[in-house]
């Protein structure tokens, strides 16, 4: 197993020197699910909720956190992005809406984390839009799927 890297040799949390390392093109792509009753996939479907354009919101939600990631995870290093997109999948088969985000910057640290937050906030708007018509929605499989770039290069789920 990989040693973790936010852990100094006394075992105190720090933020990764990564101020040596070569700038590489990194890209990550993470997916999660959010599942609800069917009459409210219908309702997102439609463009009928109260609150408006729920995946459109969703979308925006998405790559306005993936730009906010260093402020919410304390160990991140603030990235400048070079892209973020933020695709959603509705699945009626599954009464469910797949989100998938990208993010891609030319760095010295990849963009894993702006990939995850981007879903999960997007996923929580998708929420907070649709709560009045369904509290049991369940956000589940939030994952990373690829990245590429960096010293360990690619990896794909």
């Amino acid at each position: 197993m990989t040693e973790l890297t936010h852990f100094d040799a006394q075992g105190q949390a720090h933020m990764v020197d990564v101020g040596t390392k070569p700038a590489t093109h990194r890209i990550a792509i993470a997916e999660g699910y959010i599942t609800m009753q069917p009459e409210t996939l219908a309702i997102i479907q439609a463009g009928t909720a109260k609150k408006g354009d729920v995946l459109g919101v969703a979308r925006l939600a998405g790559i306005m956190a993936a730009k906010k990631t260093s402020d919410l995870i304390p160990l991140c290093h603030p990235i400048a992005l070079t892209k973020v997109s933020v695709d959603f999948e509705v699945l009626p088969e599954k009464n469910a809406v797949r989100c998938e985000a990208r993010t891609e910057t030319v760095g010295q640290t990849g963009v894993e984390m702006e990939a995850l937050t981007a879903v999960q906030v997007s996923l929580l708007t998708i929420y907070d839009m649709c709560k009045a018509a369904d509290k049991g929605m369940v956000m589940n499989g939030v994952c990373l799927l690829e990245k590429h770039g960096g010293k360990s290069g690619s990896f794909i789920a």
